[in-house]
């Protein structure tokens, strides 16, 4: 089974290799996703985050209170270098929303018997099963890879710079953080991996070795001099007939 749909402002896609699975599991993974769009993006004026960062709710629901205390957990971990809440700028917790919205959307499709999927949400993606291979785009051209990986059971996240520009702020300046190119992290759920690479891109070249410090994260790197760097563990393989994620 195989379906993309444009959501949260990128693309998602999902391959499910069980037979077994009725379509219904689908319908939901998505449903769920537009959910999490309308309740928590910041760019909707009626959504939850906009309506907390305005003060006309006072206390947040349970799911906007873990996404919150995630956000404040990686802010601590990075001093300051990760941050939703930037002076001049609105809450917009989207770089732990998006990892967390579609881990908990890969949960559902185990919880409906789905064992062998690819779930890729911008790029990002999560790879139950397996062995998959997942390409890493080259920061710098769009038709080439820079590495593939081999994964089982892993999550795959990349931030860079190549999409939206010097999107990504260091929270301790306030301004871009340009240290990196682009840096990717395979952690256990894309909730990790998704954080990890933004809050690593964020604290700039210091941030490779402190996400592959993590426990159970490995780390692919190119600095802003076109130097790689990688964790000893990242799960590199051949990339022979590999598209890019």
């Amino acid at each position: 089974m195989r379906r993309v749909e444009h959501v949260m402002g990128f693309p998602v896609s999902v391959r499910i290799d069980d037979e077994d699975v009725p379509e219904a599991a689908v319908d939901g993974l998505f449903a769920w996703l537009r959910e999490v769009d309308a309740r928590f993006s910041p760019f909707r004026p009626d959504s939850e985050v906009s309506r907390l960062d305005r003060g006309e709710v006072s206390e947040p629901g349970p799911e906007l209170c873990e996404v919150l205390d995630l956000c404040e957990e990686y802010r601590i971990a990075t001093g300051g270098a990760f941050d939703v809440r930037l002076p001049g700028r609105g809450l917009d917790p989207c770089a732990v929303v998006k990892g967390w919205s579609v881990q908990r959307g890969a949960e559902l499709l185990s919880a409906a018997g789905a064992r062998r999927f690819c779930l890729n949400a911008g790029g990002d993606v999560i790879a139950s099963g397996g062995p998959w291979r997942v390409g890493v785009r080259h920061p710098e051209h769009a038709d080439r890879l820079c590495t593939v990986l081999d994964v089982t059971d892993r999550a795959v996240a990349t931030s860079a710079r190549y999409e939206r520009g010097d999107h990504i702020l260091d929270g301790r300046t306030g301004r871009p953080a340009t240290g990196l190119l682009s840096v990717t992290v395979v952690a256990p759920t894309l909730t990790e991996a998704d954080t990890v690479a933004t809050a690593a891109f964020a604290l700039g070249r210091e941030g490779v070795g402190w996400a592959a410090a993590r426990e159970r994260c490995e780390v692919f790197a190119v600095d802003a001099d076109r130097r790689v760097l990688r964790s000893a563990g990242f799960p590199a393989a051949g990339a022979e007939g590999v598209a890019a994620a």
